[in-house]
């Protein structure tokens, strides 16, 4: 047997240098927040031309709502704008009206445009950076590492996490904050130019028309069962007590918009519907309940336990829902053969095409969308066209549907053969 030689493996082409970003070129913008500003602002936002970057900084992780309480705005011949949305929402009107109609770049819209739209703001036009970086295969979808790499800067991170809420706003946040706008409109240029080198440029105007145009996601059903650790609840008693804490937590983080975690944490809920206390001496010997602010709410907490105790046992939860959803994929073997196998011979044929794109399995077509079309199958015989209906009214996009129908009908027809998936044929001898 030879030996390995020891042949050190080839170095990682260094990082590309980038020249850092420190500060906005105009200064770092003040915090605009009365109506005769947000008036001065729209005008000047009117003069310019050019697309719009826009971003939002929100407070995930202190509040319970997921408000804008900054908003940064930023385009060619205007200059950049910090908007304080807090005091005064109904005085935003004007800038609501100028930006009503020019395109709109932000990164990651998904997180940004619910914000916005609550508060009045209507994007007509969409350029995502972020989502365009996935169309172009990147490994590193970030801002900071998007703008190092097509435009060699180096932006200031660190605050994105930080509480917002905050006034007033230390000024490395707002720093921070209206750098994330600096040079948006740039980087959309640039990959837009990627774009259309890759012929992906069409692919990304369905993308971003169609999220401005799908409907908000449903509410989530049975939100509780998410409770970090409630795999290691043993009974539907012990279930109903989690449930009832929960909710008792989620009443109280809405009302005094506070992130739930910072009510009472899960571990505290799993803990306390585990051991079941019965009194207030009991509750408070338990960690985390024995801080001061936790005392003062004993009883809430032991209200909530002793619903949990009440409840009969027709209103217990199940151990397992069976809502709306499909079952994990490990137990389709089991309760459905044939989608077992239909989806045995689709995941290769999809995975074979995104790479030949470089794309992302998951943004060629929604894993959800494959899985649904594997578990149901189709009502009829299995053509193109039938899979191209299915595929448009389950809301994949026309490049989506010109890449996948052929294969996504071949390797339907081949798993009703009875053939074995690619990943499972045999190597030849």
């Amino acid at each position: 047997m030879t030996e390995p030689t020891g042949t050190p493996e080839p170095e990682a082409p260094d990082a590309p240098e980038v020249t850092p970003l420190l500060e906005p070129a105009g200064g770092v913008p003040p915090v605009l927040s009365t109506a005769a500003e947000f008036a001065d602002a729209a005008r000047a936002l009117a003069d310019g031309s050019g697309p719009i970057a826009v971003d939002t900084e929100r407070a995930s992780g202190y509040r319970y709502s997921q408000r804008a309480y900054l908003i940064q705005i930023k385009r060619n011949g205007s200059g950049s704008f910090l908007l304080d949305p807090i005091g005064s929402p109904g005085a935003l009107a004007p800038v609501i009206d100028v930006l009503r109609g020019p395109e709109w770049v932000l990164h990651a819209a998904d997180q940004d445009l619910p914000c916005l739209r609550e508060l009045g703001f209507e994007c007509v036009e969409l350029y995502d950076t972020e989502l365009a970086g996935r169309l172009l295969g990147l490994a590193k979808v970030n801002l900071a590492a998007m703008v190092a790499e097509f435009l060699g800067l180096g932006l200031i991170k660190g605050h994105g996490a930080a509480d917002w809420s905050r006034r007033p706003l230390p000024d490395d946040w707002l720093n921070y904050a209206a750098l994330d706008v600096e040079v948006l409109v740039e980087l959309r240029d640039a990959m837009d130019a990627a774009l259309v080198e890759q012929g992906k440029d069409g692919w990304a105007r369905e993308e971003f028309a169609y999220i401005l145009s799908r409907p908000p996601a449903p509410p989530r059903t049975d939100r509780w069962r998410k409770t970090s650790n409630i795999h290691t609840v043993k009974s539907t008693r012990t279930l109903a007590a989690v449930r009832e804490l929960w909710s008792t937590r989620e009443e109280l983080a809405e009302r005094r918009d506070v992130a739930p975690g910072r009510i009472l944490p899960d571990t505290a809920i799993v803990n306390a519907a585990t051991v079941d206390p019965k009194s207030a001496s009991e509750l408070t010997r338990l960690p985390v309940f024995g801080g001061p602010r936790q005392r003062r709410q004993a009883g809430i907490w032991l209200g909530a336990l002793q619903r949990a105790r009440e409840l009969p046992d027709s209103k217990l939860p199940a151990r397992k829902t069976n809502g709306p959803g499909l079952p994990p994929v490990s137990r389709w073997e089991q309760r459905n053969p044939e989608a077992s196998a239909r989806l045995q011979h689709v995941r290769p044929a999809l995975k074979a095409i995104a790479e030949a794109n470089t794309l992302p399995v998951e943004n060629l077509l929604a894993p959800d969308v494959v899985r649904q079309l594997c578990w149901d199958g189709l009502k009829g015989p299995v053509t193109v066209e039938a899979v191209d209906t299915h595929l448009a009214a389950a809301g994949a996009r026309a490049w989506q549907r010109g890449l996948c129908v052929q294969a996504l009908t071949d390797a339907l027809l081949a798993a009703a053969e009875g053939g074995p998936g690619p990943a499972e044929t045999p190597a030849a001898e």
